[in-house]
């Protein structure tokens, strides 16, 4: 892989993209359709992932001078000037964002559109523009992005919202704080030098591990909930044993809040998000 592939990777955040796109293909998975074509699937896969993108890169434009001052981030391609730092990014960004709405709403439907569209605004504007560097709650509403991105999968297939794709995005929306939180914990200096209100910054590094195990446990019954609409066993075993190993971590987390525990909560995070998307697409499939 070329250097210049690796920072374009980078800048936007193409990892974290194909989670989101995933999350979009699990929503579109567990809705109810009569014989939906793929080829709906790898579009609304396409253009979420591309939004996704964009929202990625406008972050990192905006965020340059944030990360500069943390270990962490400094090495991003702006910070270094790998990539130019310009207004030519804006519009490369923009044109990502509009393209993937108006393929989505031309070739789909305008609801999915619209939903492809808040993820990515969302994330860019009111999650890095308006409340990163103002509030603790950023994380939290900018929480939304995975949620719009599940119900973008779900309205590719039905426009009308579905319980079971809401309970989904519900529990996207609550398994962001304890996913970013952990990692704020163990960055919790470079947040500081930065001058970013996360939460361990704001109330303290022991007292954030609690909340984090609160909303770890919320998160975990909320998981729980698609039953009730619908979801199998085969989504039951995944939400129960992946839930089951982030709390545990989440546990050893409060009990020990340090840099080690809150990593490897992050990672319990991203497990149990993992188990959790490949437990619901199989019981989807094991259903019909």
């Amino acid at each position: 892989m070329s250097k210049l592939t690796r920072q374009l990777l980078n800048v936007f955040k193409l990892r974290i993209g194909v989670v989101i796109a995933l999350t979009a293909l699990t929503g579109f998975a567990i809705t109810p359709g009569s014989h939906t074509p793929a080829w709906k699937a790898a579009l609304i896969g396409i253009t979420v992932l591309l939004s996704a993108a964009a929202a990625g890169a406008f972050n990192q434009y905006v965020e340059r001078d944030i990360d500069v001052r943390m270990t962490r981030t400094r090495n991003r391609p702006f910070v270094t000037g790998t990539l130019r730092h310009g207004p030519h990014w804006l519009w490369l960004i923009a044109c990502m964002v509009l393209g993937s709405t108006l393929l989505t709403g031309f070739a789909l439907n305008w609801i999915s559109a619209l939903y492809v569209f808040l993820g990515a605004f969302f994330y860019a504007v009111v999650y890095t523009v308006l409340l990163k560097r103002r509030t603790w709650l950023n994380i939290v509403v900018g929480g939304l992005a995975g949620s719009f991105a599940v119900m973008a999968g779900a309205s590719a297939v039905n426009p009308q919202p579905e319980p079971l794709s809401l309970s989904l995005a519900f529990v996207l929306f609550l398994w962001t704080p304890p996913h970013f939180w952990s990692l704020a914990i163990a960055q919790a200096d470079d947040y500081t030098a930065a001058g970013v209100p996360m939460l361990p910054v704001v109330i303290g590094v022991p007292a954030a591990a609690r909340v984090v195990l609160a909303n770890t446990v919320a998160l975990v019954a909320a998981s729980l909930v698609p039953m009730w609409f619908g979801a199998g066993p085969v989504y039951l075993a995944g939400a129960v044993l992946g839930g089951g190993y982030f709390i545990d971590k989440s546990i050893r987390l409060a009990r020990r809040p340090e840099r080690a525990t809150a990593m490897a909560n992050f990672h319990a995070s991203l497990l149990q998000l993992t188990v959790l998307i490949v437990a619901a697409m199989a019981d989807a499939a094991w259903m019909r």
